[in-house]
């Protein structure tokens, strides 16, 4: 097999972006550029659904989980797996299946402007995308937790630069990792937290309001003083060069009518982290 499987899960409901619906389509258009050895298309919904425990969507993104974990169950072990989003509640059941393949070995790498670290009564929005990250970590709402949790000792936040006074907290008492923009302008401290975890193999979470506006504006919540591309392949090769790659998700792509600057951005990290060399 010439690739990875690539999981297209084009969710839009976890999110709080009054442009979320533009998620799918940057969902379809990114799946297709990834070299794959097999693709799958979640079948979603694309209905509203109700507030549940403070969740927003909660009922229709609890039947998104089940279909995701039923595709992920059809692909046989030891295939690498590449999730497309959809919001970044789509990676839920990828990691949940990474952590159940690979236990206290796998370490998880959190590229994202935002911690995700949020429940339902800490969140200003209601928007499960921000609670994801808690909710592996074993603090889920009903219906969206996973089936293993991630030990926090296990979590590196890489980038994350707008947490909530809670989130701040929470990384604080549970010491989950934390390096800076700063520190991601070459990999060195990003690896070194990584070994910092005992972990063999490690799982990226790419959401791509990581990088810098100017860069890619074409997320539903974009940050300033974010990474360049260069910046973000740098941290994972250096990644996937130590570690045994468990799986990739690339998460929160709104896909705009004018797209050729974006697109070029997507190409080049696709092509970074799927193109010949990398395989």
């Amino acid at each position: 097999m010439s690739g990875p499987v690539v999981l297209e899960v084009a969710q839009w409901q976890g999110s709080g972006a009054s442009t979320a619906r533009r998620l799918p389509g940057g969902a379809a258009w990114l799946a297709g550029l990834i070299p794959a050895g097999r693709r799958h298309t979640v079948p979603l919904g694309n209905s509203v659904g109700t507030v549940r425990g403070g969740v927003r969507n909660a009922d229709v993104l609890e039947h998104h989980l089940l279909a995701v974990r039923a595709a992920l169950a059809e692909i046989p072990p030891g295939e690498r797996t590449v999730t497309i989003g959809g919001d970044c509640a789509v990676d839920l059941a990828p990691i949940e299946a990474a952590l159940s393949a690979f236990g206290d070995r796998l370490a998880l790498v959190w590229f994202d402007a935002h911690a995700d670290l949020n429940t339902p009564q800490s969140s200003p929005s209601g928007a499960f995308h921000g609670m994801v990250l808690r909710a592996l970590i074993g603090d889920g709402p009903e219906g969206l937790r996973p089936t293993r949790s991630l030990s926090a000792d296990r979590v590196v936040l890489a980038g994350a630069r707008s947490l909530d006074p809670g989130e701040q907290d929470l990384v604080a008492i549970r010491g989950i990792r934390h390096i800076s923009v700063e520190q991601l302008t070459e990999p060195g401290p990003l690896v070194a937290a990584v070994r910092g975890t005992a972990a063999e193999a490690v799982y990226l979470h790419i959401d791509l309001d990581i990088l810098d506006p100017q860069v890619f504006p074409a997320v539903g919540t974009p940050e300033p003083d974010g990474l360049g591309v260069e910046e973000l392949l740098a941290a994972a090769r250096a990644l996937t060069d130590e570690f045994t790659l468990a799986g990739v998700a690339l998460t929160e792509y709104e896909r705009t009518e004018a797209a050729g600057d974006e697109e070029a951005v997507l190409r080049r990290i696709v092509d970074g982290l799927f193109g010949p060399d990398r395989r």
